[in-house]
Order: structure tokens, then C-alpha cells, then sequence
């Protein structure tokens, strides 16, 4: 086993870090975090977006940082499965310790996983854990990539987990961001040995071994026209997670210990803020439990050379890598060492200088140009150049004029002048030769038209239709992106020293909500939006229903028709109906008569608007949580409308909420009356003229009032009432005692959601009553049969199903009865909260039954 340790900041930031940590203790409170690496960030509107909050002794520490990424050629690239797989700590000391260029390629987007802060789940959920993953890797440093694949939910096994992705696909996106990152080395988080662990983590690595061999491969996925790229060697960073996959062997030890040289935070202490922005799983209090060992991480060589000492041996990490790049290396150590930190513009001759010097390399390297780019960030940071591009409104609609405010303002006596800007949608050049003026904003204004054909905004990867294993992207650019790019590109150009710098910008809204400052980049919006009041609709055989679609406005002066679009066998009336909304805001319910065929068949219902001769078919969504930014989605509107057979007894439900589903809409469909209860204010009064009672998604674990009134929903239980609770985390529960007799939670999960179900009580009212329940009614679900089974439970309770993984025992706990007095208690941890929004027959004829008991 070799070790190595290497201490951060051994230039001239090393030297001044005394100084630097005054400085971060004046100014710890205003710098929050918004100090991000730009390293391995891109150079651009985020980087400039990061640093303009910062002071001028902290934003000299940010320069002195990015001089020393720029001179560090070093890259690495970690690769798993899911947004929290990553190794935060390590990132956070490759990326601001050692000053490589990291990154963090995620395979999903984790669309399957659970969401402790609200109903959104799938796309939306993948939504927001990218925004996750940008908001932790602007305080790690490193950067984002993603590949195609769906975190299609819990997997046992890996070949499983390649059945449901499109192997080849996902391969090739390794590759490609590979070919495009130019990584020294990969490190993957989990070992290529299956079980253990994630189906999906052991897929991560195994593809990431394969596309280690393939990437240097010419003749491997020539399609993409990228050039090969063969990365040193690959690892597994070991952890303690698969201990009994470790061997001991071809290991190397690392010491991740030390600070960073701008915050002053160590590395541990980064991670732990980096890990706790993803707040959907829970880890917004994340503590690493370890933090009092010494700071130690663990490699084992799964493909090419040995290294001797350290994970970087045989790479040169310097500009000697490049013919003629030494003197680049020696120019930016000058740099460095004659940077003045109460002055940054009097590096600004020197730096143009080493411009002129990297003009010599290769234009098209993918690391040059990237250094490129973090060079001209750097000029405009030692100059003090601000430049912003504001509108008054963060949407604008195809066809529409946008008023764009432009400032640029210049802090060193350094001339500088206001060349020209350029929008790459109009393809229109605005040339203004304006000569800045020291710390005076020159602006002016521009009026432009966004052409017709301008797709609305949404996020690439929805943009079509894919299967439930991969996303589809049919502009093959956009693979590997995190996220979309600017809906209405800027590039400002300036002239320095007889020089030309672009500056890209992008157009924003500024607000000031309770005395933060929030920015949203412009999107292109429908003029309209529409909006199914039900995304799922129920009908009997040959029935017929109305179904509302509600129209709203976007823009004053909103009019043209709606219609709703059906496959054959179901027929629409009217056809047509014509709308006219006022103002912007304004909206309308309108009812269409849906009726179904006369056998069970499911159908895919469309909406769209017609104005001006364009036609639409968007809703309006937004993924909303604090500690990211607002997201919109404008996927088309649609309704899944499911005819069969369904039998109801009862009329009125409670509904205690829990982390978040969308049950209580589910059931008004079913044609039951919901009541939505609050376990603060739980009554026998309350709850006396309820059919039943449905206890939402892990309300044992989020509902602070449960366990005190508990005993009001067992004595309503007992008086003849049914309590239906759904699956809860064990290790969360705020209440000892989850039922009336006991029963323990464990892990268990069935994750095929095609998995035979065995009848273990096929008497069972729960069964035949009212709706008789055979094995079709479970076919069509999606991505799991159900999660956090019970594993033990008293006598009293009756086991009803019996399902089962491949090579796995069978589970008797995905539903459990139990009569308590003169009622029944249920606890299930099948996953109604996916199968009801998604329209399966079967589980709704199932829930029937269970709120029917003992009617």
C-alpha cells in the first residue's frame, strides 16, 4: 500500500494564507456560499454570478485560487449512479485542494428515489436532485455530467438493472464524457463485484470499467466525432459500504486533510455542507460520522498501470504536457508569484501576454480550450469587469419583443472598451465602440423580437418521449449536460490592450424576496397553458364523463380554440370550443364529454390550443424548493383515462397527508368525498362519519403530532372505522407504536414490479370484496411492487400477499390486516403513492377493497 500526502496551497496562496484567514473570518458571514471553485466550473455566467458577491480581498483569494487551477492540468473523473452516491470530501480536495479538474458523472438523475419534501416524484424529482447535485458541486468545485439512464427505482442486480437501461447507450455516454472531459484518471465510487448493494451502483462501475478500455478505442462508437481519449488508469475509492468486496491488493492511500485556500474551510467541512444540499433524501443535517479519524481515502487499481505512490503517478499534471507549453507553466507561476492581492489589474499586462502564448497550442483540445476560457475569467476579474444583461420579466413567448437592460462596468484604470454584443439566436451583431469609464456603469438598451419558431423551454432531456430505462436526446450535443443552456444567449466583446475578450452572458430577472436577491434567467413560455384538472380520469365500460381542462393566459389578449385529442375507440364532444382570456392570469375551465369503449382499454389523452394559426400543448409546472432555484417545466398536457371495472362501498375518506402523494386526488376520483386531516387537531367528531381513514407516505416519519393522537384513530378503529397506513423509513419513526399490535419495519423491498403475487388468504375480504382481485390486477405496475415491508408482527395480524425478487425469499409483509374491535387496521407498504397516479387498474380495484373493509 503506498501513501501520499500532499498539502494544499504550495504557491504563493500557500504563502498568503495567514492573511487569507483573517480575512475569512471578517468576511465568513458575507462570503455564505457562494464561493465555488472555477477549476472545474465553466467558465461563464455562473462563474460570474458566484464571484460578484463576493468583496475585493475576498474576490483577490478567488483570483489568486484560479491561477493556480490554471497553471494545475490534473483531471479526474468520478463516476456512479445517482445524485448522494458521490464522495463530496474527495471531490472537495481534488477539486479545491489539489486543483485538478474534477468531476462527478452521475448515470440518473435519481428520477426512482424518495422525496422527504414534498409530492414531487419521477421527472420532477430528477429535477430537482440535478439542481441538487449543481448546488453541491458549486461548493465542492467540482463539476456535473449526467448520462441518459432513469433511475427506474431499486434494483437487486445489476444485469436486471442493464435489462431495464439501454446498456449500449449508457455506455456510450461514458465514453463520450470521457472523450469530452479528458479525465487523467476515473474513480468510481462502488466495485464492479455484484450484490451488496444497489443494482444500480454495481451497473455504474461495471460500465465505467468497460468505457475505460473503450474510450481510446477509435474504432468505439466512431458516430460521436469525438477524438479517443485513454485515461491513466481506473480505481475504486473504497468504502466502508462494500468492505467484503476489498481485497487489501494494488491499493493506494490517500490523506485528504487541509483547507480551503479562500474560505478557510477544511475539506470535511465542505463536504458535509456540499452533501447536505440534497435536502429531497434527508441530508440536509448530514454530518460525516467519522469526522474525528484521520482524513484517509483508499483506492484499489481495477485496470491499467500500477501507481507507486499516488493516484496521479506517470501523468504529468503540468503544461509540459503540451509542446511548448513550459513556458505557459513558467508565465503563470510568475503570475502567481507577483500577484498583488490590493491590486489584481497590475497582473492584467501579464496576463494578456500568456493569451498571446496559448494561441500556439492546439485549438481544439478540450483542455486547452477550457483553460482558454478560464484565463478570460481571470482577466475579467483582475480588471473588476462587470457585465449584466436584465429583463423586466423572466419569460418572454415566441414572437414577442424582449427589452434587454445591458451594463458593463469597469473597477481598473485599465482601458477597456465596449466592442459590440452579439445574439446568436437572432443572429444579429449590436456594435457600440463605448469606451468604460472607471467604476461608472455604461448601459444602454435594446428592443429585440424572439423569432416564432423558438422552442418553449424545457429541460433537454423531456423533450421526447422516452422508455422507462433511458431518457431519448435526439441532439446528441446535449449528452453529458447537466442542465439546458441559455434560452437567449449574450456575448458581450470587449477590447483590452489591443486585444478581444468575450464575455457570455444571459438575460435575468432580479427580485428581492425578504431580502435576498433571486435571479432567473429568461424562458420562453407558451402563451397559454393548459392544465387536465385530473391526470387521471376513471370510467366503467362504454361510460361516458366530463372531463375538465382549465386554459390559462400567459399574456394579455389570449383567444383561439381548445381541443382534446383520442385515440380510436374513444370519442371527444365537443370538438372544439373557443376561448378568450383578457388578461394575463386569467383562466378557464372548460368540460369536454369523454366517453370510453365498451371493453377496458387505457388511453392517452391530449390537449391543445390553437392561436394564430400555432398550435400548443403545454402545462405550466414548477419544481419550487428553497435551496434551489425555481425550475419550470412545460411538458405537454395530457390525461390518462383507464375504463374497467371498479366497485366502491363508502362515501367519505380522511386523509392524514404524510411526506407528500397524491392520493387524496386519487380517491375523489374514485368517486369518494375527501377529507384532509390534521394530526394536531385530531377528534372523535372528526372522524366519526368517515368510511375510512388513509394515513399518507411516511407520516410516522414527518408528522409531529402523530403518536399523541394515535389513540384516536385506534379508538375509531375500534368503534368500526378503518385505518389504512402506507410504508414508513424505520430508523425515522416519531411514534414508538405505529399500529394497534405491534409489528416491526425492516428494509424489505420487492423491487420487479412484475412479481408474482401469491394469495396467502384467499378467502380474505381484502380479496373478493367488492371488487374480486385475480393476478391481473396485478399486471401493469410500475417500477416496484412495494417498499419497507414489515418483517415480524403479532398474530393478530393477517398476512394477505406473498411476493417475491428473483433469488430472493419470499416476503410476506406488503400487507398486512388486523381487526381491532369492531374495525380493521391495515398497514401496507405496496406502493400505492406510484400506482394510483399512474392509472393501474388493478391497484385501484385493490385500495377499493381496503377502504370497503367491513361495509
Amino acid at each position: 500500500m503506498s501513501v501520499v500526502r500532499v498539502i494544499p496551497g504550495s504557491g504563493q496562496l500557500g504563502k498568503l494564507l495567514p492573511f487569507a484567514a483573517v480575512l475569512v473570518l471578517l468576511c465568513s458571514a458575507l462570503i455564505g456560499m457562494s464561493m465555488s471553485s472555477t477549476c472545474s466550473a465553466a467558465a461563464g455566467v455562473q462563474m460570474k454570478a458566484d464571484s460578484a458577491r463576493a468583496t475585493s480581498s475576498d474576490q483577490s483569494l478567488v483570483i489568486l485560487h484560479e491561477l493556480e487551477c490554471f497553471r494545475q492540468l490534473g483531471s479526474a473523473l468520478y463516476i456512479a449512479a445517482h445524485p448522494d452516491d458521490e464522495n463530496t470530501e474527495l471531490l472537495a480536495y481534488l477539486a479545491r485542494g489539489r486543483n485538478y479538474r474534477t468531476a462527478y458523472l452521475s448515470l440518473t438523475r435519481g428520477d426512482g428515489g424518495q422525496n422527504v419534501l414534498g409530492p414531487d416524484f419521477g421527472e420532477k424529482l430528477g429535477i430537482a436532485r440535478t439542481q441538487e447535485l449543481l448546488a453541491a458541486r458549486k461548493i465542492d468545485g467540482a463539476r456535473q455530467y449526467f448520462s441518459r439512464a432513469v433511475d427506474f427505482g431499486f434494483s437487486k442486480d445489476y444485469k436486471e438493472t442493464l435489462n431495464n437501461w439501454d446498456r449500449q447507450q449508457v455506455l456510450s455516454d461514458i465514453v463520450r464524457v470521457i472523450r469530452k472531459f479528458h479525465p487523467d484518471v476515473l474513480i468510481t465510487r462502488f466495485s464492479p463485484s455484484p450484490g451488496g448493494t444497489h443494482g444500480h451502483h454495481t451497473a455504474s462501475a461495471v460500465l465505467a470499467l468497460e468505457a475505460y478500455k473503450l474510450a481510446g478505442d477509435p474504432t468505439a462508437f466512431p458516430e460521436q466525432g469525438l477524438a479517443p481519449w485513454c485515461p491513466k488508469r481506473i480505481f475504486w475509492n473504497v468504502s466502508k459500504f462494500q468492505k467484503d468486496k476489498f481485497d487489501g491488493t494494488n491499493v493506494t492511500k490517500m490523506i485528504t486533510e487541509g483547507k480551503d485556500s479562500v474560505s478557510g474551510e477544511s475539506f470535511l467541512e465542505m463536504a458535509e455542507r456540499s452533501r447536505g444540499m440534497h435536502k429531497t433524501q434527508g441530508f440536509d443535517t448530514f454530518r460525516m460520522s467519522n469526522a474525528n479519524e484521520p482524513r484517509v481515502e483508499l483506492f484499489q487499481l481495477l485496470d491499467g498501470p500500477a501507481p507507486k505512490d499516488d493516484i496521479m503517478d506517470g501523468v504529468d499534471t503540468t503544461w509540459n504536457r503540451y509542446p511548448g507549453g513550459a513556458e505557459i507553466g513558467k508565465a503563470a507561476g510568475a503570475i502567481i508569484d507577483q500577484f498583488k492581492l490590493d491590486d489584481p489589474a497590475a497582473s492584467v499586462p501579464a496576463l494578456l501576454k500568456l493569451r498571446r502564448q496559448l494561441d500556439s497550442l492546439p485549438l481544439h483540445d478540450p483542455v486547452v480550450t477550457e483553460k482558454r476560457e478560464l484565463l478570460d475569467h481571470i482577466l475579467q476579474e483582475c480588471l473588476g469587469l462587470q457585465v449584466e444583461t436584465t429583463v423586466n420579466n423572466f419569460s418572454v413567448v415566441p414572437g414577442e419583443s424582449v427589452k434587454l437592460h445591458h451594463s458593463a462596468k469597469v473597477v481598473a484604470t485599465v482601458p477597456v472598451k465596449w466592442v459590440s454584443t452579439r445574439y446568436h439566436l437572432l443572429d444579429k451583431t449590436e456594435t457600440k465602440n463605448l469606451e468604460l469609464k472607471r467604476n461608472v456603469a455604461t448601459e444602454w438598451q435594446s428592443t429585440e423580437i424572439v423569432p416564432f419558431d423558438t422552442p418553449i423551454a424545457q429541460p433537454y432531456w423531456l423533450r421526447a418521449q422516452g422508455t422507462p430505462g433511458m431518457v431519448r436526446v435526439d441532439d446528441a450535443d446535449l449528452i453529458g449536460s447537466a442542465e439546458n443552456a441559455s434560452s437567449f444567449p449574450v456575448e458581450n466583446v470587449f477590447e483590452i490592450g489591443g486585444q478581444k475578450l468575450v464575455v457570455r452572458d444571459e438575460p435575468v430577472q432580479i427580485t428581492e424576496v425578504g431580502g435576498t436577491e433571486i435571479r432567473r434567467r429568461l424562458d420562453v413560455i407558451s402563451p397559454v397553458w393548459l392544465r387536465f384538472i385530473s391526470e387521471v380520469s376513471l370510467f366503467r365500460p362504454g361510460s361516458s364523463r366530463e372531463v375538465e381542462l382549465e386554459v390559462t393566459a400567459a399574456r394579455d389578449k389570449s383567444q383561439g380554440t381548445v381541443e382534446l385529442n383520442a385515440p380510436a375507440g374513444w370519442s371527444v364532444s365537443p370538438t372544439n370550443v373557443p376561448f378568450h382570456l383578457a388578461e394575463a392570469g386569467e383562466h378557464a375551465i372548460f368540460k369536454f364529454q369523454l366517453t370510453a369503449p365498451s371493453t377496458p382499454a387505457t388511453a392517452r389523452i391530449s390537449a391543445t390550443a390553437l392561436m394564430n394559426g400555432q398550435r400548443y400543448q403545454s402545462k405550466r409546472e414548477e419544481v419550487n424548493y428553497a435551496h434551489i432555484p425555481p425550475q419550470l417545466l412545460q411538458s405537454p398536457a395530457s390525461l390518462k383515462a383507464v375504463s374497467f371495472d371498479l366497485v366502491t362501498r363508502g362515501h367519505n375518506v380522511g386523509y392524514l397527508p404524510g411526506a407528500g402523494d397524491s392520493l387524496a386526488l386519487n380517491m375523489q376520483e374514485m368517486g369518494y368525498k375527501v377529507r384532509v386531516l390534521d394530526d394536531a387537531h385530531l377528534s372523535a367528531e372528526q372522524l366519526h362519519d368517515l368510511d375510512a381513514v388513509v394515513i399518507g407516505v411516511r407520516a410516522f416519519n414527518v408528522r409531529e403530532h402523530l403518536e399523541q393522537e394515535l389513540q384516536t384513530l385506534f379508538s375509531y378503529v375500534e368503534s368500526g372505522g378503518t385505518v389504512i397506513a402506507q410504508y414508513n423509513l424505520s430508523d425515522r419513526l416519531k411514534a414508538p407504536k405505529i399500529a394497534p399490535y405491534d409489528l416491526h419495519l425492516s428494509r424489505d423491498r420487492v423491487t420487479d414490479e412484475k412479481s408474482q403475487m401469491t394469495f396467502l388468504v384467499p378467502d380474505s375480504p381484502v380479496l373478493n370484496s367488492p371488487n374480486k382481485i385475480s393476478a391481473a390486477d396485478f399486471e401493469g405496475w410500475v417500477q416496484e411492487r412495494g417498499l419497507y415491508f414489515p418483517d415480524r408482527w403479532e398474530d393478530h395480524f393477517s398476512a394477505v400477499l406473498e411476493c417475491r425478487d428473483p433469488n430472493d425469499k419470499p416476503s410476506r409483509g406488503a400487507l398486512l390486516v388486523c381487526k381491532y374491535g369492531k374495525g380493521y387496521f391495515v398497514y401496507t407498504g405496496l406502493s400505492f403513492f406510484r400506482q394510483l397516479p399512474a392509472g393501474v387498474p388493478g391497484a385501484y380495484r385493490l385500495f377499493a377493497n381496503l377502504i370497503s373493509l367491513g361495509k
